[in-house]
């Protein structure tokens, strides 16, 4: 559905710290779904865990964040998405090279610039992290 040129028009992030690649389903203003192919090639790995690769968690609930950024932010907004609060994270086994992240996130309240939302990280259909995010969207 949005390809990475595309979430490029709306997040702010780059490499190495865009965690989203593509959008699979989007319902504007609900709902994304969009996934990260997780690649040896990641800078992260090469000190989280030497001979033992292990994706951070952080920037597991982070690439939830951006999906959801994906899903609020408008193309070329002048705008960035703050984190005001993460709640409830949870993380239920390792995500390595080779994994597909799938990140499901759904929004549970908006409020003028404020929003709150309920986040997952799937690999092969298996949950691995989800948490509750909240976050602002601001001028820049």
């Amino acid at each position: 559905m949005m390809n990475i040129l595309e979430i490029m028009k709306r997040l702010p992030h780059r490499y190495p710290l865009l965690l989203v690649d593509r959008v699979l389903e989007m319902e504007e203003g609900k709902s994304i779904k969009a996934i990260k192919n997780v690649t040896m090639n990641e800078q992260f790995f090469q000190g989280h865990f030497p001979g033992h690769p292990v994706m951070p968690g952080v920037l597991i609930i982070e690439g939830m964040a951006q999906a959801l950024g994906v899903l609020v932010m408008k193309p070329d907004e002048n705008k960035v998405p703050y984190f005001m609060s993460i709640d409830k994270a949870k993380f239920r086994r390792p995500v390595t090279p080779g994994d597909q992240l799938v990140y499901e996130v759904e929004i549970t309240r908006m409020k003028k610039s404020v929003m709150k939302a309920n986040g997952k990280a799937l690999v092969d259909g298996k949950v691995v992290a989800q948490a509750e995010l909240m976050f602002s969207v601001v001028e820049k």
